[in-house]
């Protein structure tokens, strides 16, 4: 492993119960006045949605609010929305919501910025120039997963392609990120596993990557810890205030221990996701133990370490162990065919997984026939043999 890295740590962060009521004075003190607000149709309809839209109007901030975005945000959803925020003289975004709210109005900001086709910002590509500058982003998660708040890229549809594809520039990093825990009170109990197991695939795969950088190795343990000691807490007592915190942070430490690596787990679930329209969240959790196995000749030291570090007893099996109990208790399902997956698509999926860009950082170097491997192991819910 070289000894050498180039390294980012995110932005400014408010982290606490009831920072949301700060916001319209941190957007007026950044000197906007003009501002579009980027969610869901669900957030929307909340009753702190409209309460913040009148603190914003009332702090003499003109809002135009855009919801129109998909449970995966789609090209015509950022196309959509940058019209908009033309059409209102938008000065700055407020992105809201999961990780679809964040990922749209980050890339929204992008396309303000820029007459290139979108696509050509992919993360395995060259960066190219913008026209302009990318507008102040304030970023609000109102789930506990993507950690899209303090990221830099953002995961949208090509529909036509049924892909996903991953955009990346410096200026989507948010201006400002808000952490509020009670506004993730209301999410379904299922929402919250699903979003919870995606904060754990980050912060886990960034610490088996196979990279120098110790400050994120670092981040990402605790950030499992957290994982570990909140979320059974929060999907059970949905109100506990100090476990939803703890699974906020977790997701921003998750997303920020993965500019370290992602790999085969995300890789895999992109193209189930694209294709069948699974939840990342959930797909990541189903298909955790697969990669973990097929992993395992070159991660099984870290990994103990890791365990170690958590309090888990017996190494890398203990670790394995502990995956399983709990996607058990959060009810995820072992197997890919409960994401609608089909034994006939399977060919493909390995095709795309292995063409993704997080598939070079996986520790154990995966061929297309490695991917179809994994993925009919996770069809029939087998570890065994994955290893070898």
């Amino acid at each position: 492993m070289e000894l050498r890295g180039n390294w980012r740590i995110p932005t400014e962060i408010l982290a606490g119960p009831g920072r949301l009521a700060e916001l319209p004075g941190r957007v007026r003190a950044a000197g906007l006045s003009r501002v579009l607000v980027v969610t869901d149709p669900g957030v929307a309809g909340l009753p702190f949605f409209a309460s913040l839209i009148a603190a914003l109007e009332q702090a003499g901030i003109a809002t135009a609010v855009f919801k129109d975005v998909h449970p995966d945000p789609q090209l015509a959803d950022v196309l959509a929305g940058a019209a908009a925020y033309k059409a209102h003289g938008g000065e700055g975004i407020i992105a809201i919501g999961g990780g679809s709210g964040l990922d749209c109005g980050k890339s929204i900001g992008l396309a303000t910025a820029t007459s290139r086709p979108l696509w050509d910002f992919e993360i395995t590509l060259a960066t190219p120039a913008l026209d302009g500058t990318i507008p102040p982003i304030f970023a609000v998660p109102t789930t506990a997963g993507t950690g899209s708040e303090v990221g830099r890229a953002t995961v949208v549809i090509d529909t036509e392609k049924r892909r996903k594809f991953i955009l990346l520039h410096a200026q989507m990093l948010p201006h400002l990120v808000i952490l509020d825990p009670e506004l993730t009170y209301g999410l379904p109990a299922f929402i919250t596993a699903w979003t919870g197991m995606d904060a754990l695939a980050h912060s886990l795969e960034a610490y088996y990557g196979d990279f120098y950088h110790p400050i994120a190795d670092g981040i990402a343990l605790e950030g499992m810890r957290l994982v570990k000691e909140n979320l059974l807490l929060a999907v059970n007592e949905p109100r506990n205030t100090a476990a939803r915190m703890n699974m906020q942070v977790a997701a921003s430490m998750g997303a920020t221990a993965f500019q370290k690596a992602l790999g085969a787990i995300h890789s895999l679930s992109h193209p189930i996701g694209a294709r069948f329209h699974a939840h990342h969240g959930l797909t990541n959790a189903v298909l955790m133990p697969y990669v973990l196995a097929f992993n395992r000749p070159f991660i099984e030291a870290r990994i103990a370490r890791a365990a170690q570090a958590l309090g888990i007893a017996n190494g890398f099996d203990g670790f394995l162990s502990w995956v399983l109990e709990l996607r058990a208790a959060l009810n995820i399902p072992h197997t890919i065919d409960a994401l609608k997956v089909t034994p006939d698509a399977l060919e493909d999926l390995a095709a795309e997984a292995v063409a993704d860009p997080n598939t070079p950082d996986n520790p154990r170097p995966a061929t297309q026939a490695d991917m179809l491997r994994i993925l009919q192991a996770a069809m029939a819910g087998t570890l065994t043999g994955l290893g070898d």
